[in-house]
């Protein structure tokens, strides 16, 4: 057997037999299907926790098994003592959709980190809220945070909260537009003084059928619910999202912008403060199509069309390429780089365009003019 993560050693003499090279094979058998006479619950599962990793494929899948299905009573002593923080994680993984077994697993003073992280990347909303409740223990596993803030189905107030928490300590969290996200929560964010934004057409149509399909969804059911004062309130399903996002906080927008809808994205990006439009184009979740979207639009910022074209992965679709070039606010540097990865029909019609900047049309035409060089 391979290098186990417990010592033997350390458990009482009648499991510790079974990790001895002499240890009879029927004995590890009754052991990996939950049978060791005199043994207490919680060195019942820690060795057939360790029998999982044993050498022999089928005891290794008998224990594997076991360890996934223990009975009620045995589980229940077993959460109840001190089990070792590798023992923790295991059963984690095997029952931590397990409201009860979830909330004994976090009270145990030996989980470590990784038992943890696995706990909130799997968690609902409820589950995340439980794990969220001991800031002691997210300050010492900073990742348990970003699996909880990366989680959809863990509530905005809680991913706040721990955000807030992670910045009030000093904290840097590996998320998709964290400086931002903390700026915000800070109160650092000075809103640039910008027009309102109008939507194109696009992000209309995007918003309008968001909204519609909510709407026909539940057009049966009773859209409104009444508050503490007995005031009706519209149901968040059916209000539009173009509101549900005006009501956001700076903090809650970029989280949206980092884990939300394409059509959040969109609308998002064009958000009056330029650090929540910023997230949407460092959301992981971003794709080319979305990219292609906003680089055409000309009621974004330069610094968003500026990540668009620093981005590789979007810029390897030609689409993306093409209106960035033809986007009269791209950077012009940027603008110029991609000029030669157009094609040759594009690069006559930007030529003679005088909806970009003069620049662009001269560079496009002195790349016609060089290709021409080049055939004669």
């Amino acid at each position: 057997m391979s290098e186990l993560p417990i010592d033997p050693a350390s458990l009482p003499a009648a499991v510790a037999r079974l990790f001895t090279a002499g240890a009879p094979a029927p004995a590890k058998v009754m052991a990996a299907r939950g049978i060791i006479p005199g043994a207490k619950p919680q060195d019942l599962v820690t060795a057939i926790a360790l029998l999982t990793l044993n050498d022999d494929p089928q005891l290794a899948d008998t224990a594997r098994t076991t360890l996934g299905k223990l009975p009620p009573p045995v589980l229940g002593a077993a959460l109840a003592a001190d089990l070792h923080g590798w023992v923790i994680q295991e059963l984690a993984e095997r029952y931590g959709r397990d409201h009860e077994v979830v909330e004994k697993l976090l009270r145990m003073p030996r989980i470590d980190g990784q038992a943890l992280a696995l706990l909130a990347e799997r968690a609902d909303e409820r589950r995340g809220e439980l794990i969220a409740t001991n800031e002691e223990r997210m300050l010492q596993f900073p990742v348990v945070i970003e699996k909880l803030y990366m989680n959809k189905q863990v509530r905005m107030s809680t991913a706040d909260r721990l955000l807030e928490l992670a910045v009030r300590n000093g904290i840097e969290l590996d998320i998709p537009a964290f400086k931002e996200a903390a700026q915000a929560i800070a109160g650092e964010l000075i809103p640039e003084p910008t027009e309102e934004p109008t939507f194109d057409d696009v992000l209309f149509k995007e918003t309008e059928a968001v909204a519609s399909a909510t709407a026909l969804e539940g057009e049966h059911d009773d859209a409104f619910d009444r508050d503490d004062e007995g005031e009706e309130q519209l149901k968040e399903r059916f209000v539009p999202l173009y509101q549900r996002i005006a009501q956001m906080t700076n903090s809650q927008k970029i989280r949206r912008a980092t884990l939300g809808t394409a059509a959040e994205r969109l609308l998002l990006v064009r958000d009056h403060n330029r650090i929540v439009a910023m997230a949407v184009v460092k959301s992981p979740a971003m794709r080319d199509g979305e990219a292609a979207v906003i680089s055409a639009s000309r009621s974004v910022g330069e610094d968003i069309l500026r990540e668009i074209a620093k981005n590789r992965e979007f810029t390897r679709n030609y689409q993306v390429k093409l209106n960035l070039v033809g986007n009269p606010r791209t950077p012009l540097t940027f603008a110029s780089g991609l000029i030669s990865h157009l094609r040759e029909g594009d690069l006559r019609q930007l030529a003679k365009s005088k909806n970009v900047p003069g620049a662009v049309a001269s560079a496009a035409r002195q790349h016609l003019e060089r290709k021409a060089g080049k055939k004669r």
